[in-house]
C-alpha cells in the first residue's frame, strides 16, 4: 500500500509542474492528511485563484504563510512529481479522505446519539463531496426552446472528409469512442492519417498516439498522403522524385504542418500515460477541439497483474470511453481483427472478428470495419482500390457501408463518386 505521505507529496509536486491541476482536481485542503500539506495546498489554491503562476518564486513571496513548512521543502517535493499517475493518486487520496470522514461521522454519531437518517445523510454528503454533478434538466430544456427553427449544430463535431461516411455517422462526436478495425495491411493507419490530416485542416487538434510506428515513419506517411507521393519513392526522394515533385516539396511540408497534428510515438504506453499526455496537449491548445487517435488497441500496455487478454482489453476499452467523456472529445482507436475472417468464403469482417474483443463492442459508440476486395484478389488491378468502411455499429445512427477510393501507394483516401 502506498504511503499517505508519498501520495500527497506526488500530488502536490505534479501540481507544481502542471498548475492547471490545482483547480481542475477539485481537491480541498482538508482532504490532505498532513498538516503541512494542507497548508501548502491552501496557498497553492490561493495563488491559482488569483491568477498567479504557482512555483518556487511565488511561494517564496508568501514565505510567512508557509514558514513552518520551509521553502526548501518545496524544492524537495519536485522529485516526487508523476503526471502519469496523478489521476490514480487523486482518486486514492479521495478514498482515504472519505474513510477518515466516515470514521469521524460514526464517532460523532455514537457520541451524539444521532438518528439513522442523520447518519445516512452525512455519509451520503461525504460520498458526493468533490464530485457534484448538476442533475437538473430545466435549464437544458429551456436552451432547446428554439430548436425546431434553428440550424442543427453539434459543438465539437468533427466531419470526416469521406462523404459516404459522413452520411452514416454525421461525424466524430465529443465523448464518443470509435473503433476502426481491420486485418493487417488493410489500410487502418492510412485511414487514421487521413482523418487526422483533414481534422487538422478543419481547425481541430489531432493527437496521435503511435504505439507501433516511429514519428519519422508516420510523418513520411503523412507527407506521402498529402503530396500524393509514392511511399517507395519517399525512401530516396533525390533519386526518384520528379522535378515537379521536388518543386512542390516545401509546400507539401507546410500543408502537413498546417494540420497541427501532435504525435507521441512512445511504445508500450498505458492508459494513464496516454491520458496525462493528452491532457497536457489539450491544455496548451485550449482554443481547438481535440481528437485523439491511437494506433492501436492491442498494444496499449495493460495492467501487469492482468493475465487474460480479453479482460485486459475490456478494461482498456472502458478506459478509452471514459477518456472520451472526460476530455469531451472524439477518441478513435485502431484495432486488429482475429484470423476467423480468413477461414470464411465471404471475408468481409464482422464485429465478432474483433481480436480479444472483451467489451469493445459494448464500450464503442461506433465500430468501423475496413475491407478491400483487392487484398484477397491479387489479380484485381483496380487503381485506385475500392475501400469499404463498414459501419457495423452506430449507437446514434444507421449502420451501412461507406465507399471510398484508396491509393495504397500514397496512402491517400478520398470520396468515391457514385
Amino acid at each position: 500500500m502506498i504511503k499517505k505521505e508519498f501520495l500527497e507529496q506526488s500530488i502536490l509536486a505534479t501540481m507544481l509542474e502542471e498548475n492547471y491541476l490545482i483547480l481542475d482536481s477539485q481537491l480541498k485542503p482538508d482532504m490532505f492528511y498532513g498538516q503541512y500539506h494542507r497548508q501548502l495546498f491552501a496557498l497553492m489554491q490561493q495563488l491559482a485563484n488569483e491568477g498567479h503562476p504557482v512555483d518556487y518564486l511565488t511561494l517564496s513571496a508568501r514565505f510567512e504563510q508557509i514558514e513552518a513548512i520551509g521553502i526548501s521543502y518545496v524544492t524537495e517535493l519536485m522529485r516526487f512529481a508523476n503526471a502519469e499517475k496523478f489521476d490514480d493518486y487523486v482518486l486514492l487520496l479521495r478514498e482515504i479522505w472519505r474513510e477518515r470522514q466516515k470514521g469521524q461521522i460514526l464517532f460523532q454519531a455514537a457520541e451524539g446519539d444521532w438518528a439513522i437518517p442523520q447518519i445516512i445523510e452525512r455519509l451520503d454528503h461525504t460520498q458526493l463531496e468533490g464530485n457534484r454533478t448538476d442533475t437538473t434538466i430545466t435549464q437544458t430544456l429551456v436552451a432547446m426552446d428554439n430548436r425546431p427553427w434553428e440550424e442543427v449544430e453539434t459543438p465539437g463535431l468533427i466531419i470526416p472528409h469521406i462523404k459516404d461516411l459522413e452520411l452514416l455517422i454525421d461525424g466524430f462526436r465529443p465523448g464518443e469512442l470509435t473503433i476502426i478495425a481491420a486485418r493487417p495491411s488493410m489500410g487502418k493507419t492510412d485511414v487514421m492519417n487521413n482523418l487526422a490530416l483533414y481534422a487538422g485542416w478543419q481547425g481541430h487538434l489531432p493527437i496521435i498516439f503511435s504505439l507501433e510506428m516511429s514519428k519519422t515513419i508516420l510523418l513520411d506517411r503523412l507527407i506521402a498522403t498529402t503530396g500524393q507521393y509514392s511511399r517507395l519513392k519517399m525512401r530516396d526522394p533525390k533519386q526518384y522524385f520528379s522535378e515537379e515533385q521536388k518543386k512542390n516539396w516545401i509546400q507539401v511540408l507546410e500543408r502537413v504542418n498546417k494540420s497541427s497534428i501532435e504525435i507521441d510515438d512512445r511504445s508500450s504506453l498505458t492508459i494513464p500515460q496516454i491520458r496525462s499526455q493528452a491532457r497536457r496537449i489539450i491544455r496548451q491548445n485550449e482554443n481547438k477541439t481535440p481528437i485523439i487517435l491511437i494506433d492501436y488497441l492491442q498494444i496499449i500496455q495493460a495492467d501487469r497483474d492482468e493475465e487474460y487478454a480479453a479482460i485486459a482489453m475490456s478494461k482498456i476499452s472502458r478506459a478509452l470511453k471514459q477518456m472520451a467523456k472526460e476530455f469531451n472529445c472524439p477518441v478513435i482507436c485502431l484495432s486488429q481483427l482475429n484470423r476467423n475472417v480468413e477461414s470464411r468464403g465471404n471475408k468481409r469482417p464482422l464485429m465478432s472478428d474483433l481480436r480479444d474483443s472483451g467489451s469493445i463492442e459494448q464500450d464503442a459508440d461506433v465500430i468501423i470495419l475496413l475491407y478491400r476486395n483487392s487484398y484477397y484478389d491479387r489479380e484485381e488491378t483496380n487503381t485506385p482500390d475500392a475501400l469499404e468502411l463498414i459501419v457495423a455499429k452506430n449507437r446514434n445512427g444507421p449502420t451501412g457501408t461507406a465507399m471510398a477510393h484508396y491509393n495504397k501507394k500514397t496512402g491517400h483516401i478520398w470520396t468515391r463518386e457514385r
